[in-house]
């Protein structure tokens, strides 16, 4: 007959008169060293009282419900002639052990049927004042916790939604969702190894109202997020003088007018771009998916941001190689109406090679537009001022357009990106270029 071992509640820390909320074993059941014996579960924390030797199980000093504190005993054993430090099952959890010198030798244990190590195999958790502390063990069930290392997650990083910050399983399957989305991130290589934003109460510094975002808002936010994270984002700014086109403008607008169009600085910015596009080629074009190649696009579709009071959306304008500046001017004046009143379909904002925000009706000098993958480039514009130039003999009121070219790095160099704005500008500047 082996030796009578008594298994007490080992230090945990400031806590007493614990409630014990599960009683994971019954008398005669054989257990192996480190297997849990009991749950407690206090107002912060779920903690395991493990088996400190392996045996069969001779009395249960404790029922749920009954409350306890270290020293109290859970139950008595009758341990093996020779007490071998078991391994723990495969599937649970790393576990800190102690020094060396403290363990016992290591004798090779008996092969133990499975069944015998009980219904529920429980990760050994080691309780002491260190492991024990609020925050340390995980507040969950055993079963949820059973069900966390089925699906491979270390409950302590899962956050709990129940009473008290308790883990309940919808919050292990949200957690797996969500590593299962960033390990998808992290394969394209969009991935940052950053901390959570803090959640705050704002409401303690003072009153505060809650506004949900628009539909086009939050279907937005990821996309510009990724956007920003995954492409490596270059900004080039440049200046055309528009001071011949303006006067072109305002010469022809009537004339414009009588079509049906509103001729504004926009229709010559979307021809000034397929011209930028066709001369080079590599700012009309997208990655693989892969990133081992690019894509050219022989045709010139492009997008238009529009403010709206829902938020920014990016109809395009197709073919617009083929489009003289009235043709643009009336479909631009049509789509962007129907972009404020919410009637776009999932056509009108698909296909785009190259997209164009323009600030230019409310100010600013420069800004940095948000590339709108998979394109590999996106010009940003602001508003014209007067601005002197000098001529080589005087100074000479101009009208100067501010010009923000983002490219991805990853396709086009700074010295393309130079080449193209001066090449845009210079299609601006030219009078030759200014035709209906």
């Amino acid at each position: 007959m082996g030796e009578r071992i008594e298994v007490r509640v080992p230090d945990i820390g400031d806590f007493s008169d614990v409630p014990v909320i599960e009683v994971l074993v019954t008398a005669g059941q054989r257990v192996v060293a480190d297997q849990s014996l009991i749950t407690l579960e206090s107002d912060k924390a779920t903690m395991e009282v493990p088996s400190s030797a392996a045996g069969a199980v001779l009395e249960l000093a404790v029922a749920v419900g009954d409350t306890v504190s270290e020293g109290d005993l859970v139950a008595v054993l009758e341990g093996d002639a020779a007490q071998p430090v078991v391994e723990p099952a495969a599937d649970a959890v790393d576990t800190p052990q102690p020094p060396p010198a403290a363990r016992a030798p290591v004798v090779p244990a008996p092969a133990t049927p499975a069944a015998e190590a009980g219904p529920r195999a429980s990760p050994p958790v080691r309780l002491d004042a260190g492991t024990l502390l609020p925050g340390s063990v995980p507040y969950a069930s055993p079963a949820i916790r059973a069900f966390a290392r089925e699906l491979g997650v270390d409950p302590r990083q899962v956050r709990g939604s129940g009473r008290n910050g308790r883990i309940v399983r919808e919050d292990v399957a949200a957690f797996v969702k969500q590593a299962l989305a960033e390990t998808g991130a992290r394969a394209a290589g969009f991935a940052l190894d950053l901390p959570p934003l803090p959640e705050i109460d704002f409401s303690a510094f003072g009153p505060v109202e809650r506004q949900e975002l628009s539909r086009i808002r939050r279907i937005a936010g990821p996309n510009l997020h990724r956007n920003w994270v995954g492409i490596p984002h270059v900004t080039h700014d440049d200046v055309a003088d528009i001071t011949a086109m303006e006067a072109f403008r305002q010469a022809h607008k009537d004339e414009a007018a009588a079509q049906g169009a509103r001729l504004t600085p926009l229709v010559f910015l979307i021809k000034a771009c397929v011209a930028a596009l066709q001369e080079y080629p590599r700012f009309n074009a997208s990655l693989e998916a892969g990133g081992g190649a690019l894509v050219l696009k022989r045709y010139f579709n492009i997008g238009i941001a529009v403010d709206t009071e829902q938020g920014l959306v990016v109809p395009v304008i197709r073919g617009c190689d083929a489009k003289g500046v009235v043709e643009l001017a009336m479909e631009l004046g049509e789509v962007s109406q129907r972009a404020r009143a919410g009637k776009l379909t999932p056509q009108d904002w698909q296909g785009a090679c190259f997209t164009i925000s323009s600030l230019g009706g409310i100010g600013g000098t420069s800004f940095t537009p948000i590339i709108n993958a998979p394109e590999v480039a996106i010009l940003g514009v602001s508003r014209a001022r007067m601005a002197p130039v000098w001529d080589g003999e005087a100074f000479q009121p101009r009208l100067m357009l501010p010009l923000s070219l983002s490219y991805d790095h990853r396709v086009i160099d700074g010295a393309d990106a130079a080449r193209f704005a001066r090449f845009l500008a210079g299609w601006l500047e030219d009078p030759d270029h200014l035709v209906l």
